[in-house]
């Protein structure tokens, strides 16, 4: 028996609850574009962020600790909020020592998702931040799922397309039989040296790109290491550790 730790990936929320979280850490991926806004803000000096379900949430909480309530629904800034989604919003000069308080259409439900399992611990993956997901995972040992925030439940490949990037490096330090995950693999190493040229074949790319023209927003989304931190979840909050 390998006494290796496991890698699963669970290709959309949907499916979340086929896993056993309790001893995993559990990467949430939302590349376009929850979770690179969420690393963008934190290398550029943000205090925390704290993910929330709800606008009202977001607004409410923002407004009682002096934050910055932003968020989207269906790719767009959600009414009732001044700022989005967008990783590049999140310059130095804007987040830095401040708190952002975020609620998105599919990566902040996942995270929550992961809670009400168990999951035993959560961190937050994007290309701007994989090489810290990587190292960190590597460094753990744990048991790992990673979980794809899809859209509305939906398979969406830029999620797939990052796990496979996670397990093209840490293949070998993990037990890794899941049919999920060698799909995840194969078309990231298909595509690993073309992610942008492939984006506009995305369905998230059409929302994101042809109704807002957020191309700027999708290169960054898909650039490995821009924003190298690590989120982990703690206390209600991601922080950079």
């Amino acid at each position: 028996m390998s006494n290796k730790p496991t890698l699963n990936t669970a290709i959309s929320p949907a499916l979340l609850h086929l896993y056993d979280l309790s001893n995993s850490v559990v990467v949430i991926i939302d590349v376009f574009r929850a979770t690179s806004t969420i690393a963008s803000a934190l290398y550029n000096g943000a205090k925390c962020v704290i993910p929330v379900d709800s606008v009202p949430k977001a607004i409410d909480i923002s407004k009682n600790i002096g934050g910055i309530a932003a968020g989207e629904r269906d790719g767009m800034i959600a009414e009732g909020l001044q700022h989005g989604n967008s990783p590049l919003e999140y310059t130095r000069e804007f987040i830095e020592n401040k708190t952002l308080v975020l609620t998105t259409t599919n990566g902040t439900r996942l995270l929550q998702m992961a809670l009400d399992r168990n999951a035993d611990m959560i961190i937050s993956g994007s290309f701007p931040n994989l090489s810290a997901v990587c190292d960190f995972l590597l460094a753990e040992k744990k048991n790992v799922v990673l979980g794809c925030a899809g859209w509305k439940d939906r398979f969406n490949l830029e999620d797939t397309l990052f796990a496979g990037a996670v397990i093209n490096r840490l293949t070998k330090e993990f037990t890794v039989h899941c049919d999920s995950s060698l799909m995840a693999e194969t078309m990231y190493t298909k595509y690993k040296n073309k992610l942008i040229e492939f984006a506009p074949k995305l369905t998230h790319y059409h929302r994101l790109v042809e109704r807002f023209g957020l191309i700027e927003d999708i290169k960054f989304c898909l650039t490995p290491d821009v924003a190298n931190v690590l989120p982990v979840y703690s206390n209600g909050m991601l922080i950079s550790k």
